[in-house]
């Protein structure tokens, strides 16, 4: 099945709103882009409206008024997040709307002028609200790519500007099953694999995991109660939503004082405008004590030494060979597509809800979540169960269990 550039944007659009966040008629659907996203944006606006939408609130975040800022703000400025971008969220959560944000650099190197120092302060647009909201399960949303030229060149450089869109899009219609008959009933399957997937590790009981690879020798204490999860979730008001398209990983919360030794990343990380390379972060007790890169470094030593939970961990997650975006051995320079490629870990924020209430306290809080991606086919993971057996999960990039 061939699909036009049109066709791949309904398709993307329709599985976003009819599966994805799962819209229900009557609901406000929220959606997130920035500049050059306009296209798949107008198209979610109009599967929102066609599924019923009571209103659909859409908001363009401009990257050049923050390179604008980065360059000319005063320093102890830079941190300043305006309360009124979170509390359109919250306004978003208390009526009950669905949300969708998109992916994707739309102006990769806009901040290659800058200090990268400055840059690790500033984390918009994200905001802190986003973590709570999640947390609470009170919006469906879910995230997707959009492709543009401007990222196709950053991933594809050696091809001319059309030739490398088309393989960005036939990339992104590939990992997210747009390809198929029918994406929402294929999506359904894979997202029920990983739930078993979720539901083994579990009843394992693992009391840490151990990656060992290549400059890797990393172990990631879990809580008592961990469970593990993946990307099919539910609110509180029983609305199955897939929180990420494409999603391929099953991941859990993690002890925040339990995470020590090395770890050098599997895969390079854009994150404020900056592509942080050959990243090598050490722990101690829990904390990114040392945090090393070829390039980068400074922006996320920024963004960890914004609060006291933004050095530890708030996430690990496993990612089988089997994932369709693994098999494209491509960096997509995009954490939604990068992360379910690989393993991966994420300094900040955790999720209460992977927890019994007993353990929620000792959730890792942060006002950042950033994933970065630690697994390969040479890194061996292997979990320590609560009663001290070893039980290998990953050898060679394929479930063990």
């Amino acid at each position: 099945m061939t699909l036009t550039t049109a066709e791949r944007i309904q398709r993307l659009a329709d599985l976003a709103v009819g599966l994805g966040a799962n819209l229900q008629p009557g609901q406000v659907l929220g959606v997130s882009g920035t500049f050059g996203q306009e296209q798949l944006v107008r198209a979610i606006a109009e599967a929102g409206y066609r599924r019923g939408a009571r209103y659909v609130d859409a908001v363009y975040f401009d990257y050049h008024i923050k390179h604008a800022r980065l360059k000319y703000a005063a320093a102890e400025t830079l941190d300043f997040v305006p309360p009124w971008l979170g509390d359109r969220l919250l306004a978003l959560e208390k009526i009950g709307s669905a949300r969708i944000a998109l992916t994707g650099p739309t102006v990769p190197g806009l901040f290659d002028d800058l200090d990268p120092a400055r840059s690790g302060k500033d984390q918009l647009p994200f905001v802190k609200e986003i973590i709570e909201v999640i947390d609470r399960r009170t919006i469906n949303w879910t995230v997707i790519p959009c492709p543009g030229t401007a990222w196709a060149q950053l991933v594809y450089p050696d091809l001319a500007p059309d030739a490398a869109l088309e393989t960005l899009w036939q990339a992104v219609e590939h990992v997210c099953r747009l390809d198929t008959p029918d994406p929402i009933v294929a999506w359904r399957d894979r997202a029920t694999q990983l739930d078993r997937a979720a539901t083994a590790l579990t009843e394992l009981r693992l009391d840490h995991l151990r990656f060992v690879g290549p400059g890797t020798d990393l172990t990631v204490g879990l809580l008592p109660s961990t469970a593990w999860m993946a990307a099919r979730e539910r609110t509180i008001d029983g609305i199955e939503h897939l929180a990420n398209l494409p999603t391929e990983e099953v991941f859990a919360t993690p002890d925040p004082e339990r995470t020590e030794g090395i770890v050098r990343s599997t895969k390079p990380l854009l994150n404020s405008g900056a592509i942080i390379r050959d990243l090598v972060v050490r722990f101690e007790r829990g904390r990114a004590v040392q945090i090393d890169a070829s390039s980068g470094a400074e922006v996320l030593r920024g963004r960890a030494a914004l609060d006291d939970g933004a050095a530890r961990l708030g996430e690990v997650a496993l990612v089988d060979r089997e994932s369709r975006i693994g098999k494209l051995d491509t960096v997509f320079y995009d954490t939604l597509l990068d992360e379910n490629a690989a393993s991966h870990i994420a300094l900040g924020g955790g999720f209460p809800f992977g927890v019994d209430e007993g353990d929620k306290a000792r959730v890792n809080r942060s006002a950042i979540h950033i994933d970065f991606m630690i697994g390969a086919d040479d890194v061996e993971v292997t979990g320590v169960t609560q009663d001290g057996r070893q039980v290998p999960l990953l050898r060679g990039g394929s479930w063990q269990i």
